[in-house]
């Protein structure tokens, strides 16, 4: 960062500074525990009984500290370090299902939030009377994919449907697929221009002068592999060709570690359809209220806050039980 040609690429400035500062709160959180359990311990040492009482009073939360310290070590994959790719599509259902699917993706940026990671949305379809019918972003962050690597999967809710004018309760799925999102000098992967089709239109959603007065958003399809990226965040339709070829990239790497590695379940889970029986957590608001993951059978009664973006309940018993 003290180079003086250092801002000369903006994109690669951007990501060593958020890799400083992912590693900096890293080290600031191990270096605060390491501090609170030594000053404990003189305090127990010194034999008052409101010093022990206090002492006793910071015994869980040293815990809960230590508890997301050993899920911080369990991300030792060869890809969990990196920066994620995360895609939100619904299933059968028409509105209810995209409506869900915007609740999901405000879920999810709520958890970046509150971890301070930062995201970026690259293209995003709006349903037509509500919610919507694809988002794909990528979040930045240290070890942002080896969190958020077993969401990937069908996730079902039951409600009371707000667009049914008889109450009647209702279910909906929706998918999520998450990949990991790899610096392109760390991919060896060369994409043949006659191997992809590029198609290129106008922008759908809010972008400000310029985004949605030009055919700026750009279509990458893959012939081969009939793999899809679209990208429509940038102002100009350079930017979001070299945005969309940078996803397309990861993808086609993640299939060349799937053939070479053998890590299809790992990596790209099962293809499951987007209806009943196929999901991997549901969201139960009526008759009663519980969020279940049926994988590690983890559960809270608390839904509204699971949808205000605290899942790291879900995620850590995901990494502690799914290896």
């Amino acid at each position: 960062m003290n180079e003086p040609n250092f801002w000369d690429d903006t994109n690669k400035a951007t990501s060593i500074i958020d890799e400083v500062n992912s590693l900096k709160k890293i080290v600031d959180r191990i270096t605060n525990l390491k501090n609170k359990i030594e000053s404990n311990l003189e305090l127990l040492n010194s034999n008052d009984d409101e010093f022990v009482e206090l002492v006793t009073s910071e015994v869980d939360d040293i815990k809960k500290e230590l508890d997301d310290l050993e899920i911080f070590v369990l991300l030792n994959g060869p890809y969990d370090k990196y920066n994620a790719v995360l895609e939100i599509h619904p299933g059968a259902g028409g509105t209810e299902s995209c409506d869900w699917a915007s609740m999901l993706f405000r879920m999810y940026t709520r958890w970046c939030e509150k971890h301070n990671y930062r995201y970026e949305i690259i293209d995003e379809q709006k349903g037509e009377e509500a919610g919507i019918k694809s988002v794909s972003m990528i979040i930045y962050g240290t070890n942002v994919y080896g969190y958020l690597k077993n969401e990937k999967g069908v996730h079902r809710l039951v409600r009371i449907s707000p667009f049914d004018s008889n109450a009647r309760r209702h279910t909906s799925f929706a998918s999520v697929d998450v990949t990991p999102y790899i610096v392109n000098e760390d991919i060896d992967i060369e994409i043949k221009p006659s191997d992809i089709r590029v198609d290129v239109y106008r922008s759908s959603g809010c972008g400000g002068q310029g985004v949605n007065t030009t055919d700026s958003a750009v279509r990458i399809t893959h012939i081969p592999t009939k793999i899809v990226v679209t990208c429509q965040n940038e102002r100009s339709q350079i930017q979001n060709k070299e945005k969309a070829l940078e996803v397309l990239k990861n993808k086609l790497y993640q299939l060349e570690v799937e053939k070479k590695e053998k890590e299809l379940k790992e990596l790209k889970g099962e293809q499951a359809d987007i209806n009943f029986g196929s999901q991997i957590r549901n969201y139960v608001m009526c008759p009663y209220s519980l969020v279940k993951d049926l994988r590690t059978n983890v559960e809270t009664s608390n839904v509204d806050k699971v949808l205000d973006g605290d899942i790291d309940l879900f995620i850590n018993s995901c990494l502690k039980g799914i290896r």
